[in-house]
């Protein structure tokens, strides 16, 4: 039995790894079928004007799509910033305006998957909403912050048209690391 041990140890300790691989794979798998399924719902809104959920029981839906050119980034946005949501893209979050509405419209991602290229983006940069009424609205970049989570001021009432994307940061954080409570905050106006 004593010699049956070691094999047993490299057994188990090989199945915990595999588990924490496939764990951290299903995340990134998670986000990638969403998109393609978030994207044909979107494609729906924009043929109908109506909403149109992404798999039936989905408690969000498309209300814009974000992208970046220079970047190579096309996410669409859903609505609210529920873990699941963010889970599958990028999310809007509900008590701001929408995207191209007077005011500040707020989108949030996860630095991991769908929001990792906020890490390219710089002032100057132009970030591109269309909505679902076909109309694209085109803002500037203008800042880009890291602030602590609970003093993140995002000035939802503004005579402007702006747009505030945030994540957490850093962006190689490990998710139990103590500065989960920073964030990226990078703020646009419509030019």
């Amino acid at each position: 039995m004593s010699r049956c041990w070691p094999s047993f140890l490299s057994l188990g300790l090989g199945l915990l790894a595999s588990i924490f691989l496939l764990n951290a794979g299903w995340i990134h798998t998670k986000a990638l079928i969403g998109q393609y399924l978030v994207e044909s719902a979107w494609s729906s809104s924009i043929e109908d004007l109506n909403i149109h959920r992404p798999w039936p029981w989905a408690d969000t839906y498309p209300v814009a799509r974000l992208r970046v050119p220079d970047k190579d980034v096309d996410l669409i946005v859903l609505s609210g910033t529920s873990g699941r949501t963010l889970a599958f893209g990028p999310g809007h979050l509900e008590s701001s305006p929408l995207p191209g509405e007077r005011g500040n419209a707020v989108i949030s991602g996860h630095r991991d998957t769908h929001f990792r290229f906020l890490q390219l983006i710089h002032s100057g940069d132009h970030l591109l909403i269309d909505k679902t009424n076909g109309e694209t609205t085109q803002y500037k970049v203008i800042h880009t912050q890291v602030v602590e989570s609970d003093s993140v001021s995002l000035g939802l009432k503004t005579d402007d048209r702006r747009l505030t994307l945030v994540t957490c940061w850093p962006f190689d954080a490990i998710p139990t690391h103590p500065s989960n409570d920073l964030r990226y905050v990078v703020e646009g106006i419509e030019i």
